[in-house]
C-alpha cells in the first residue's frame, strides 16, 4: 500500500499528464462504486488496461470508492428501485429481462442500477473536478512543499543525488 502511495505521489509530482491522472481517477470510481463481479466493469477494466492511465492512481481510486460504496449502498438502492419501478420503463425491463444476453448485464438488481446510473450521473463532475484538483496541487502543494527548507536539504545531499541518478537508470520506478 504505501509503495501505490509513493507511485500516485510520483505521478502527481511528475510530468504525467493532469488528464491521465484524471481518467485513471474516474475508472478507479466507476469500479469501487459499482458491484465488483458486473459486465459493465469488464469494460471498465479493459479502458484501464487499454488507455494511457496511471494505474496507481486506478487502483488507489479503486479501493477508495470501494470502501465509500458500502456507505452510498442503501442510496444506490434508492435510486435503483426508483428506477426499475418507473411506470414509463415497465415495458422496457420486460423486454430486457427477456434477453438472455441483457440480463448478463444484472441490470434487475437495485444496487447495481443505481450505482450505474450515479456513475453516469457524477462521472463527467468528477473528471473535471479531479483534474483541477491534480491541477491545484501541483500549482500550490507541491510548490509550497518544494519551498520548505526540510525538502532543499535533503534534496541537496549527495545521498539524494545517488538515488535521482539510480532511480533513472532503473527507469524511475519506486
Amino acid at each position: 500500500m504505501i509503495t501505490l502511495l509513493a507511485k500516485l505521489f510520483k505521478a502527481l509530482n511528475a510530468e504525467t499528464s493532469p488528464w491521465a491522472l484524471a481518467w485513471a481517477f474516474l475508472l478507479g470510481m466507476v469500479l469501487g462504486l459499482t458491484p465488483l463481479f458486473s459486465l459493465h466493469n469488464v469494460l471498465i477494466l479493459f479502458l484501464a488496461f487499454s488507455l494511457r492511465i496511471n494505474f496507481s492512481g486506478f487502483i488507489l481510486a479503486f479501493l477508495v470508492f470501494s470502501g465509500l460504496a458500502y456507505l452510498l449502498d442503501p442510496v444506490f438502492d434508492y435510486i435503483g428501485e426508483s428506477i426499475l419501478q418507473a411506470q414509463a420503463l415497465q415495458g422496457l425491463w420486460a423486454s430486457l429481462y427477456e434477453n438472455p444476453l441483457a440480463r448478463l448485464l444484472q441490470y434487475n438488481h437495485t444496487i447495481t442500477m443505481g450505482s450505474v446510473v450515479f456513475c453516469l450521473v457524477v462521472a463527467v463532475p468528477w473528471l473535471f473536478i479531479s483534474h483541477r484538483l491534480i491541477v491545484a496541487y501541483r500549482g500550490r502543494v507541491k510548490a509550497w512543499f518544494d519551498r520548505l527548507r526540510f525538502v532543499q536539504v535533503i534534496k541537496g545531499t549527495k545521498f539524494f543525488m545517488v538515488y535521482q541518478r539510480i532511480s533513472g537508470l532503473r527507469g524511475g520506478s519506486l
